[in-house]
């Protein structure tokens, strides 16, 4: 994944909150953020749990070939201004990833004659207060509809990486950024509002999951062409590899492979996201089409 050096990082949108103490604390209440959906939402917080006994980058040795992304600084994203940034701190790239996302959809969807409202990313540490409540890190990356917000602790990658036995790399963190984003389209079209069912293999969770899976493929296909304010490209190359990272990154937060590592055992009874295979095949969907039409889980049989 290749960086433009020359293009013009937008920090408007993105607030980094670490360090502040993000306030909050204690577990989410019952019922907030599967609204929203997330990469892992509460299953995430099992395997955390079970897996590194509290929250993320509790353990090492996964195996990855790519080292564990850390958190190299604390309310440092306001400095980024240009591509080039990058290159003194790297924490920048999630600037980048939000810009390209965010440029792409708001583009999008008023070429389809949708009004696109922008969706801050709050990046934080350990704990913070949102619309649907107060979170920990455990959660893993959500999205929640009361104030249009992406919230993203960094810290998760490890945890992607180390607990979930994920490849990871830099395309892996932007298709979970572009997935948070997918929620962010649902609540524009009114889909968020469709989910009544919260559990089973066709649920109206995992279809919603699949969805915004869905929609970061589409954005995934149009990556290398989004420009930033000035025309410029903010992406310029995705690579085999980076594909491949992605898709695997969507497969090790399926319900089968996070039950699987978690309890020994797979219950489709209790799936709230989809399997690793169908989350792949969404993903896919998405990123071979470029089309948003292209993601209509809500009447496909079977998912």
């Amino acid at each position: 994944m290749k960086f433009n050096p020359d293009a013009d990082l937008d920090t408007s949108g993105v607030e980094d909150t670490r360090g502040s103490g993000g306030g909050g604390g204690g577990r989410l209440p019952g019922g907030m953020i599967p609204v929203g959906g997330g990469i892992g939402g509460i299953i995430l917080l099992i395997v955390i749990l079970f897996l590194s006994g509290g929250l993320p980058g509790g353990s090492d040795g996964s195996g990855s070939d790519e080292p564990a992304v850390q958190n190299t600084g604390a309310g440092n994203l306001g400095s980024c201004k240009k591509g080039v940034d990058l290159q003194k701190n790297a924490d920048c790239r999630f600037v980048v990833y939000q810009n390209s996302i965010q440029s792409f959809w708001a583009a999008e969807l008023p070429r389809r004659g949708k009004k696109y409202t922008p969706a801050p990313l709050r990046v934080f540490d350990g704990s913070v207060n949102t619309g649907c409540g107060p979170a920990t890190s455990a959660v893993g990356p959500f999205y929640c509809p009361p104030d249009h917000r992406v919230y993203l602790d960094i810290g998760f990658f490890q945890t992607l990486q180390n607990d979930l036995g994920a490849r990871g790399g830099e395309f892996a963190e932007a298709y979970v950024v572009a997935h948070e984003y997918g929620h962010h389209v649902q609540n524009l079209y009114g889909y968020l509002d469709r989910i009544k069912t919260r559990q089973g293999p066709s649920s109206d969770s995992v279809r919603s999951e699949l969805q915004a899976d869905c929609l970061a493929g589409v954005w995934t296909n149009h990556a290398t062409t989004v420009p930033d304010k000035s025309g410029k490209p903010l992406i310029t190359e995705l690579t085999d590899d980076d594909i491949a990272r992605g898709l695997d990154a969507a497969a090790s937060v399926g319900d089968d492979r996070i039950q699987s590592k978690t309890q020994g055992q797979v219950s489709p009874e209790t799936f709230t996201h989809g399997t690793a295979a169908q989350r792949m095949k969404w993903f896919k969907t998405g990123m071979d089409s470029g089309d948003l039409t292209a993601c209509d889980t809500w009447s496909a049989n079977p998912l």
